[in-house]
């Protein structure tokens, strides 16, 4: 609690330095005594000190020089997602997307040259970096003019064929990656496919010899069993026919996108269910056993000890998991900014 107060007491007193460095800068005219903090701000990604210092003074947003025509170049540049996004709220967002530095470079094709290694080293595997760049190079491309997006630069290359070339290395680390992500967990889910198959025709306990039926069909065990059967062999069958799909992909950019990401999703998640439902039905038929042996005491141990594969599963792969749904669905730009300085 007493780090927690004095990190909210430190912004509270930035911010009231912040303000009077804001009275500073309404008062003078010389506007790029603040431009070098202003670009500091924007390549660290210091939105609080953004907004506030182009309020005091709105055409600071546009200060720049040959090389860096304005702060939204370093925002693209460093990867700074909440200082880019407030390109969406500024009354004159046309002036600064048509810039181009002295190498005849848009803010598309700043986008378009790879992020720098601090920036990807914080996403978790190569094919995740892949979609980050490319979910940047669409949000870039989402607010520049249509003449922007084909132009070229002083080298003749356009914002696309900028980012394949710079890109072409992380493409083929992405598509290893995944390749060997899927080839792992294809093999999981097939002998998941191949257990819960033998499982589904032999029942515990047998089969009753004169009608044909289990032995233990009303009993609940059994229920459970059945059920946890067939939801694991199909889940299991599905994760595989996902990791096929990633296997088979043509690993062009746009596949980094949605498509690999998404069956990679589907996929883990199919394979976590069919190896949770894997357990149980392991689970149900110890439980129908343990039932009529009179040792149901044993029962509690052995759902112990079978909750651990499960446990390590879910900490190995649900990072994974988790970072693909965040990085694909959650989002990293809002463009809902209201109009701002």
């Amino acid at each position: 609690m007493r780090e927690i107060y004095e990190l909210k007491l430190m912004h509270a007193q930035a911010s009231q330095i912040l303000r009077l460095v804001c009275k500073t800068v309404r008062k003078s005219k010389e506007l790029s005594v603040f431009a070098e903090a202003l670009i500091g701000a924007a390549k660290e990604g210091n939105v609080e000190f953004v907004v506030q210092v182009s309020k005091a003074h709105p055409e600071i947003v546009l200060i720049g020089d040959t090389s860096i025509p304005n702060i939204f170049y370093y925002a693209v540049q460093f990867r700074q997602a909440r200082v880019f996004n407030l390109i969406h709220g500024l009354r004159f967002k046309d002036a600064l997307t048509t810039n181009r530095d002295d190498s005849g470079n848009s803010l598309l094709h700043v986008v378009a040259t790879l992020a720098p290694p601090s920036h990807l080293n914080s996403i978790y595997g190569a094919a995740l970096q892949m979609q980050r760049e490319l979910q940047w190079f669409k949000e870039v491309e989402s607010v520049v003019p249509a003449t922007i997006r084909v132009a070229q630069n002083n080298e003749g290359m356009t914002p696309i064929e900028l980012f394949r070339e710079s890109h072409k290395d992380l493409t083929k680390e992405g598509e290893k990656w995944i390749k060997e992500t899927a080839s792992s967990c294809s093999v999981v889910g097939a002998l998941v496919v191949t257990i819960m198959f033998a499982a589904a025709f032999t029942v515990p306990g047998g089969n009753n010899q004169e009608f044909g039926y289990p032995i233990f069909i009303k009993k609940n065990y059994f229920t459970l069993f059945i059920f946890s059967t067939t939801l694991s062999l199909l889940s299991s069958s599905t994760s595989v026919l996902m990791f096929l799909g990633i296997l088979t992909s043509r690993y062009s950019e746009e596949d980094f996108l949605k498509s690999l990401p998404t069956k990679l999703i589907i996929g883990l998640s199919a394979l976590f269910i069919s190896i949770a439902t894997m357990i149980i039905a392991f689970l149900a038929t110890i439980g129908l056993m343990l039932q009529h042996s009179g040792y149901s005491w044993g029962l509690l141990p052995v759902v112990i000890l079978a909750s651990v594969p499960v446990s390590l599963f879910v900490l190995l792969q649900f990072p994974l998991l988790f970072n693909t749904i965040f990085s694909t669905y959650a989002g990293i730009f809002n463009r809902k900014v209201k109009l701002w300085p």
